[in-house]
């Protein structure tokens, strides 16, 4: 697969609370996890306020740059929850009432309990799809390249399987760790010319502190198996050679 056919994505993550710290962002792994496992790699990650012009402008911004944004957060019954009508406006489409998400939530609560507040959760742009939510009834939705998630961690992961269909990826991309008993400056120069080497493979690297030990994470990425492998041996190669100790890490 060439360069150009490589898709791409961006995640926007909308909130104040994020922004704010009160709220622990693991939106963005989870996307970036299940993205890459279908062959969409993500390439930029935004984090905004509950703004309506930032909204707007972001999402304008990344949906003519990248394949596909996914947006998370906002689509709530509370006042501040912005993100459906912020939307509309960026496609400069009626901010209505769905009605088969209507008819899906009246279904979902209790009669009498699909009240005012909890109908403004199915307020979204003018024929906007519906993203089902297997968890708490609440859709998500997606104008164009535009896939609207909730912010809620649990909520969101349970709803990507109902994603998959929608996405077309390119190659999964794989992952292989090679994890040492060094410091960064040690392997540096020699990681440097095996990176020179394989300029179509993405390598990494990560220190990490265990058991009172500094070490290093080597992280190689590819869609081709073999070019790890041809990576992986390189790196072992200098590893031996410089007599440096592989670690396992729990």
């Amino acid at each position: 697969m060439s360069e150009k056919t490589k898709v791409n994505a961006a995640i926007l993550i909308i909130g104040n609370e994020i922004l704010s710290g009160r709220t622990q962002d693991t939106n963005t792994s989870t996307l970036a996890l299940w993205l890459n496992s279908i062959g969409v790699k993500v390439q930029e990650v935004r984090v905004i306020p509950d703004v309506e012009e930032t909204i707007v402008n972001s999402v304008n911004l990344l949906r003519k740059q990248y394949d596909y944004v996914f947006t998370t957060g906002g689509i709530g019954p509370t006042h501040d929850d912005i993100t459906a009508e912020s939307i509309s406006k960026a496609f400069n489409l009626k901010y209505e009432m769905h009605k088969e998400g209507y008819k899906l939530l009246e279904k979902y609560y209790k009669p009498g309990e699909f009240n005012e507040g909890r109908q403004k959760m199915i307020w979204m742009p003018e024929n906007a799809k519906l993203i089902l939510n297997p968890t708490s009834g609440a859709p998500g939705f997606n104008v164009e390249n535009v896939f609207c998630l909730p912010g809620v961690p649990s909520i969101l992961k349970s709803m990507l399987g109902g994603l998959k269909h929608l996405i077309t990826g390119g190659k999964p991309i794989l992952s292989y760790t090679i994890n040492l008993r060094t410091v960064e400056s040690e392997i540096a120069n020699s990681l440097t010319k095996v990176q020179d080497n394989n300029k179509d493979v993405e390598i990494g690297s990560y220190p990490f502190f265990q058991a009172g030990k500094l070490g290093v994470s080597i992280v190689i990425r590819s869609e081709e198996q073999s070019k790890i492998d041809i990576c992986n041996s390189q790196i072992l190669d200098f590893i031996k050679e410089k007599k440096i100790e592989l670690v396992n890490r729990d």
